[in-house]
């Protein structure tokens, strides 16, 4: 997986007064191929339109886009997977549900769907095919049992969180420190992610605590600096 693993965060980015679409292009801009939407409050209709203002922004280009928590609506935005939580689907059942995503179906909404909302992108966005080993499911993990479990399951990865103190997530699990990535690390050989708090001054060590990749919101906004020039210095500590 890409060392660094942009989330775009809705209400952190509504909180800053920022688009979802100037946000994703400074992504883009700096690097990052990397990057799950997620939308807490919002309803099935506008996520949808989100994520086709964010499909425009990355067309013609190798990035990979996952959604949170809805495996149907990751089928309907074209994309190449869903991230699920403990209260979300099984691993197993998000995989079906992307698997058996009515191609069809999804390309007429979709398509519908640019040429309402993102009338102005001139690359097509090519739908994502569904058909197998394609498409990545993630499930995020705060304990060791947790961690054990999706090891076992069909996730493609295991996401470790919150590692540090975090602000971008109001019902956030205990903090696990570098310990539980070190410990979440000896339970799996699957891609790892650390999630929570993670910003340029400790984002060494997380990876040196066996983080193959490290998910960044909070961290992506620095004082005096666009979210560009943040991303960047990720990328080149993380190199």
């Amino acid at each position: 997986m890409p060392r660094l693993y942009c989330i775009v965060d809705r209400e952190t980015l509504d909180a800053r007064a920022m688009s979802v679409g100037v946000f994703a292009r400074e992504l883009r801009d700096a690097g990052a191929r990397l990057l799950q939407y997620r939308d807490k409050v919002s309803g099935p209709q506008e996520v949808l339109r989100v994520a086709a203002e964010i499909s425009a922004v990355f067309a013609g280009m190798e990035a990979t886009l996952i959604m949170n928590d809805r495996a149907d609506l990751a089928v309907l935005a074209g994309w190449g997977g869903v991230h699920v939580g403990q209260g979300d689907l099984l691993p197993g059942d998000a995989k079906r549900v992307l698997g058996a995503g009515d191609r069809a179906a999804a390309e007429k909404i979709r398509g519908s769907l640019h040429s309402a909302v993102v009338k102005s992108a001139t690359d097509p966005v090519e739908m994502t095919d569904f058909g197998g080993a394609k498409v990545l499911v993630g499930v995020s993990t705060h304990t060791e049992e947790q961690v054990r479990v999706a090891d076992a399951s069909v996730a493609d990865y295991v996401a470790v969180g919150p590692v540090f103190g975090t602000s971008t997530k109001l019902d956030a699990e205990p903090v696990v420190g570098l310990e539980g990535v070190r410990r979440a690390r000896a339970l799996t050989e699957k891609p790892l992610v650390a999630i929570g708090g993670i910003t340029l001054q400790n984002v060494r060590s997380v990876v040196d605590a066996g983080a193959d990749s490290v998910a960044v919101i909070g961290g992506l906004f620095v004082e005096g600096r666009t979210v560009g020039e943040v991303v960047r210095d990720f990328l080149e500590i993380l190199r």
